[in-house]
């Protein structure tokens, strides 16, 4: 379904993408204040809500959600319960978490319910740049058909993570086929047949596990490299981390390179929930895949049919496809979209992650960041969905309330 792509010239708030971060905003912000309805944009170049979230989740084949029932885009953090009243055998234990389709179902009611379809104008923004002072705090958003639109304020929720790729694959000297390396967020395991073939999978997320059951399901042999010990885990963070028994004492750090180590801890590079990774031990005793840990490619090499992989312990494997599940990273320094933002206004930037205000509004000017670029003043759960409900709880009040407007930059960021 396309909408006419007229724009409005000037508009008081621009939320630049349509995903789980921006329908959480835009429902805490209707709860506080009906009026700000016709006030504000959202752009997306799908033109439709969630669209590469649930792309995703369908692309890999993944059943259910890793964050329990009450992470969702609602305001009320029991709608979800509510709503599946009717569907109980579509939340999973051990902690009730949504199925894929029940997710998808129920945020396609809550935008239903808050009328919300139409609000989506489909249609990237390509550059944001402020305007001079004497204009007030404005921005001019130039849109991918080149459209012009005058914004008074800011939110990027856009998920703005850069795709790590390992420093072999840049030194692979042959060309090779395109679809015989990819990284996965380009995979669609539904439009694959791999009977007979072998795939190599290469990291230890709960993405990986995903991509070696789907390869499985369809005739593949699967490898699975893992540079460390195979981590299982129910959370990609502990759930301390949702609330104040972690976060008191990440609030009170007021040195931002302590928090970036608190994050890393708290994250510790990938892990799998413990369902998956016990599929992955009977697919191991059925001889469908192979997991090798504590073990890193070193070289690759396209052979003309098919790859030879060097790993860092000397051993060679031969395989037909490789799929990176090397994970992503945040770099405010790399984001186009804030290129124009850090030159008019440079803030400290702490391994790659700004020093935002308490609202999470970049110092100096009106634009507000969700996601995991806002990590520094959310936590390790930042880019998750309860980031997107925690981060509301600090832009929310900014927006709707002009009198938080311009409280101060600050480096030790306190809770709340």
């Amino acid at each position: 379904m396309q909408f006419t792509t007229t724009v409005p010239e000037t508009i008081d708030l621009a939320i630049i993408g349509a995903g789980p971060h921006a329908l959480t905003l835009t429902t805490h912000l209707l709860q506080k204040r009906q009026s700000i309805r016709g006030k504000f944009s959202v752009f997306d170049p799908s033109g439709k809500w969630m669209s590469r979230f649930l792309q995703q989740f369908a692309a890999l084949e993944i059943p259910h959600l890793r964050s329990p029932a009450v992470h969702h885009p609602d305001p009320n953090p029991f709608a979800l319960r509510k709503f599946a009243e009717s569907r109980p055998n579509e939340l999973f234990p051990p902690y009730d978490l949504p199925g894929t389709q029940l997710f998808a179902d129920f945020c396609e009611d809550v935008i239903q319910v808050r009328q919300l379809q139409e609000q989506v104008i489909p249609l990237a923004v390509k550059s944001i740049e402020p305007l001079p002072h004497h204009l007030r705090s404005r921005f001019r958003l130039c849109l991918q058909d080149e459209q012009i639109v005058i914004a008074r304020r800011v939110v990027l929720a856009t998920g703005s993570a850069q795709i790590q790729i390992p420093d072999w694959v840049n030194q692979i000297q042959t060309s090779y086929p395109q679809d015989r390396l990819c990284h996965s967020q380009t995979i669609d395991l539904r439009k694959l047949h791999l009977i007979g073939k072998r795939v190599l999978v290469v990291g230890g997320g709960l993405t990986s596990g995903h991509l070696a059951v789907g390869a499985i399901a369809r005739g593949a042999k699967v490898h699975l490299l893992i540079r460390r010990q195979l981590a299982e885990k129910l959370f990609d963070a502990e759930p301390g981390w949702l609330g104040p028994k972690y976060l008191k004492d990440f609030f009170a750090q007021s040195d931002c390179e302590q928090r970036v180590i608190m994050i890393q801890q708290a994250r510790n590079g990938g892990s799998m929930t413990p369902a998956i990774a016990t599929q992955l031990r009977q697919q191991v005793r059925s001889g469908n895949i192979r997991i090798d840990e504590n073990c890193q490619v070193v070289k690759a090499e396209w052979l003309g049919e098919n790859w030879r992989v060097e790993c860092n312990d000397g051993s060679q494997y031969e395989c037909d496809y490789i799929w990176l599940s090397t994970g992503t990273k945040f770099d405010v320094t790399t984001e186009p979209l804030l290129r124009d933002i850090l030159a008019a206004y440079p803030i400290p930037i702490v391994k790659g992650l700004p020093v935002l205000d308490t609202c999470l509004r970049w110092p100096g000017c009106e634009l507000f960041i969700m996601g995991g670029l806002a990590a520094l003043q959310v936590g390790p759960t930042a880019r998750n969905l309860s980031g997107a409900r925690m981060a509301c709880e600090k832009i929310v009040p900014a927006i709707v309330k002009p009198s938080v407007a311009f409280s101060p930059s600050v480096t030790g960021v306190k809770a709340g």
